[in-house]
């Protein structure tokens, strides 16, 4: 273990402990009859992402007081170099309409940049957490496919509906480039894609508390995770995000965005 997976380890633990706490919490609500509220940007919001995130922002609080949080519901707590960006239920219309594919999503931050983080899938039971140098998935190492050509490539994204104005041109020939395109998932398909079983993931319009947790998760299973033009994640990135299994193949697909 490197010395930066070493200091990493606490922090890692801890992000395990607030999935495992906020795991019963979304199951309880799963399923049942919600009242459902439309933000300000249209998206639907319930009870059941607020009592998540204000029970997590307890316990990072108790836990590391100086540390600031990042919520998608109840916004930003100042703090030092490290900040915990949560989303509690990221695919929240999944959530309202029974479909089990719905993820919590964890990360800190280290001077506004991914430093560790975890997709927790409350539903199937199932996890990846992602540090410096290692992804793991129920424990065991996981690893993105070899796949180096967009021919070849297993490509998906939540919904077409994602992308407007000129973005839909350039989603559509990138995905109709690929092997085969599915669509659906939210967070749960930076999870296939982290192990193996996708190549390519494109999406775009997505918020910090959405893809700050997918960097360290992508990276540490040896693939690929920027913005469209290839810029490194950050809390002040535009929303665009490409994802890929390997170096080759993710060069191809940002070639195909940028022509």
């Amino acid at each position: 273990m490197t010395t930066f997976e070493h200091f990493a380890e606490p922090y890692v633990h801890f992000a395990a402990e607030l999935a495992d706490a906020a795991r019963p919490l979304a199951l309880s609500y799963f399923r049942t009859p919600l009242e459902i509220v439309s933000k300000l940007d249209e998206s639907p919001v319930t009870i059941a992402d607020r009592t998540i995130e204000q029970h997590l922002r307890a316990l990072i609080q108790a836990r590391f007081p100086e540390h600031g949080i990042y919520g998608e519901e109840f916004g930003i707590k100042e703090g030092n170099a490290f900040t915990w960006v949560l989303d509690p239920i990221d695919g929240t219309k999944s959530f309202i309409t029974g479909f089990p594919l719905f993820g919590t999503l964890i990360s800190l931050t280290m001077d506004e940049k991914p430093f560790c983080g975890l997709i927790d899938v409350p539903a199937t039971g199932e996890r990846w957490v992602g540090q410096p140098g290692h992804t793991s998935f129920s424990g065991s190492p996981a690893k993105t496919s070899m796949c180096e050509k967009l021919s070849e490539a297993r490509f998906y994204t939540t919904s077409p509906d994602m992308f407007t104005g000129d973005q839909v041109d350039r989603f559509e020939t990138l995905s109709r480039s690929t092997r085969l395109r599915r669509f659906g998932g939210d967070c749960y398909i930076y999870g296939l894609l982290a192990s193996g079983h996708c190549d390519l993931v494109l999406e775009t319009g997505l918020q910090p508390y959405d893809y700050m947790a997918l960097v360290p998760v992508i990276r540490g299973a040896g693939g690929c995770i920027s913005d469209w033009q290839g810029n490194d994640l950050s809390i002040h990135s535009n929303g665009q995000v490409v994802a890929s299994a390997t170096p080759e193949l993710h060069d191809q697909a940002l070639a195909l965005l940028n022509p």
